[in-house]
């Protein structure tokens, strides 16, 4: 018989994340025009935020095609 071990739950699992082929004056700007006057600088945080409002935007997009398709069926 086989157990399975939960190691962490969702939210405490922190991963360091590298970015490849991305310019520096793409980070740059992102630097200068989002992360310092929105987020004092903290990279983390706004790349964070990004990815929550880009999950949080699909669920939106989804639940809306749902909907219009179940309206469109009945």
């Amino acid at each position: 018989m086989k157990k399975t071990v939960v190691l962490a739950t969702e939210d405490d699992l922190l991963l360091d994340l590298t970015f490849h082929c991305v310019s520096s004056s793409l980070i740059s700007e992102f630097a200068e025009k989002i992360v310092k006057p929105y987020f004092n600088g903290n990279m983390n945080a706004a790349i964070q935020d990004l990815i929550k409002k880009a999950l949080a935007e699909q669920d939106f997009v989804l639940s809306h095609i749902t909907h219009v398709r179940n309206s469109v069926e009945a």
